[in-house]
């Protein structure tokens, strides 16, 4: 039954449509908003430029194009077949999709969680249609899958509610639950790219340690993972309290949390399949593999080479390890020493490049150049090599490590353990 129209009129003053830069009367009569932004009014935590979603009657990507002709906007088919195009307007997005079904009611009864099926229709003085009873789940705080045909619909709302039930704080309903863990195995129908978007929305949620496990619990990620490749103990650990026991700011929460809770769930073969970036690929894979290196030690426990490794490889992304480890790894005394871009070891260098190298030493491109620059910034990183050593103190040692190193071992690097 629809709400009380008081509730409608509550919503129209969160939302704030004047201050959109699509005016209302720019859409055709029977429009609706839907969706996030009609869920996050009602539970009052709207963002100040929120994502606004729409339902039309009909044509909604010819719509969208020419709306953003008239206003100076930008339109993005999202879905040809679905009839749905996004206008990026002054750095609002609006998404316009064509209604489902004959009438309103009939459209929302087809989305997936009753929470995303309240609509506030444009109409002057009309109520909130709530067909699937999402104000009462949202005053339960409950996630409540609207029908089990609707999640097979398209899996990747198994995932998606996972998601959704963490960002919002919700409990799942019992039977909701169970459609996703009976169904889990669907979700491999979804093409990696989805499921990995979905994934590292998840990890950003303050609450995405929780979520994330909830996701291991459930199988959702048993396709594209490995065995034994979850590492639950430090997701644990990933908690925005953590964050701050370990001193890191909102700035290197923001992304190190995240990273550090992919870190745990997958590895970089796992994230291959999922269709990531290889750069994100290779990110998590150096994490994981020194966190397993330290087994829980702190990094000075590691010999000279392995921990300038470390620093190397790691060196935009240090803030995600010390997340991972466990207390007791002098993480404050790290992410200090992190923080200072002129540290010799978290930052390291050769105090010359390899072109000044070649061309003052007449040595050729090669392994054993790049084991010369090694040798010299691990000097450098552990002090003794000062910082501000001049050229001839450091092409001595350059010419020492040579000999010591020549053609007759082309392959042989001198460690200091």
């Amino acid at each position: 039954m629809p709400a009380e129209p008081s509730a409608a009129t509550q919503l129209w003053q969160r939302l704030n449509p004047p201050a959109w830069p699509l005016p209302l009367s720019a859409l055709p009569a029977g429009s609706a908003l839907v969706g996030g932004a009609v869920r996050d009014a009602l539970l009052g935590r709207l963002a100040p430029q929120p994502d606004i979603d729409m339902v039309v009657p009909g044509g909604a990507i010819p719509l969208c194009r020419s709306l953003a002709r008239r206003l100076g906007g930008s339109a993005v088919v999202l879905d040809q077949e679905r009839d749905i195009a996004r206008l990026v307007l002054q750095g609002w997005c609006f998404d316009l999709a064509a209604r489902e079904g004959d009438c309103l009611s009939v459209d929302l009864q087809r989305r997936d969680y009753s929470v995303n099926a309240i609509a506030l229709p444009l109409a002057p003085g009309a109520p909130l249609l709530d067909p699937t009873g999402g104000l009462a789940s949202l005053q339960r705080r409950e996630l409540v899958a609207i029908s089990e045909a609707n999640l097979l619909s398209d899996p990747l709302r198994l995932l998606r509610g996972l998601r959704l039930a963490s960002e919002l704080g919700f409990s799942i309903a019992a039977e909701t639950w169970g459609w996703i863990a009976q169904h889990r195995t669907t979700l491999q129908t979804v093409a990696g790219e989805r499921v990995l978007a979905e994934l590292q929305k998840l990890a950003c949620v303050p609450d995405g340690a929780h979520g994330l496990g909830q996701v291991l619990q459930s199988g959702l990620l048993d396709p594209w993972l490995g065995p034994g490749i979850a590492l639950h103990e430090p997701l644990a650990r990933l908690t925005p309290a953590g964050a701050q026991a370990l001193e890191l700011n909102a700035v290197e929460q923001a992304w190190a949390l995240p990273v550090a809770r992919l870190t745990c769930i997958a590895d970089g073969a796992a994230l291959a399949r999922l269709r990531s970036s290889r750069a994100l690929q290779k990110q998590v894979q150096q994490l994981r593999q020194h966190w397993q290196r330290l087994a829980g030690r702190a990094p000075a426990a590691l010999r000279e080479c392995e921990r300038l490794a470390l620093h190397r490889d790691l060196e935009a992304n240090l803030p995600a390890l010390l997340l991972l480890l466990p207390p007791g790894c002098r993480q404050a005394e790290l992410l200090s020493c992190w923080r200072n871009a002129d540290d010799p070891l978290c930052h390291p260098r050769p105090p010359l490049d390899g072109h000044q190298l070649q061309r003052l030493l007449g040595l050729g491109a090669g392994p054993q150049l790049g084991q010369l620059l090694t040798h010299l910034s691990q000097e450098r990183a552990f002090g003794r090599l000062p910082a501000d050593a001049p050229t001839a103190e450091v092409l001595a040692l350059a010419r020492q490590w040579l000999d010591e190193n020549g053609p007759a071992a082309p392959n042989a690097t001198r460690r200091r353990d």
